[in-house]
């Protein structure tokens, strides 16, 4: 157990954040991609509405 504590090195961890960081940012990067695609594919591909809804009654 004293062994992985001795092993431990704060400052590389500080060094890998740039690292998380830059795949945070790629995953933000594609799941906006993909809800703009999503919204894009949405507009081109919907039906055109009227202007008034439907009542029922």
């Amino acid at each position: 157990m004293l062994l992985i504590a001795a092993l431990f090195d704060p400052m590389q961890f500080v060094e890998n954040l740039r690292y998380m960081g830059l795949g945070m940012l790629g995953i933000f990067i594609v799941i906006g991609t993909i809800a703009l695609l999503t919204v894009l594919l949405n507009r081109l591909t919907a039906k055109e509405q009227d202007e008034q809804p439907e009542q029922k009654g």
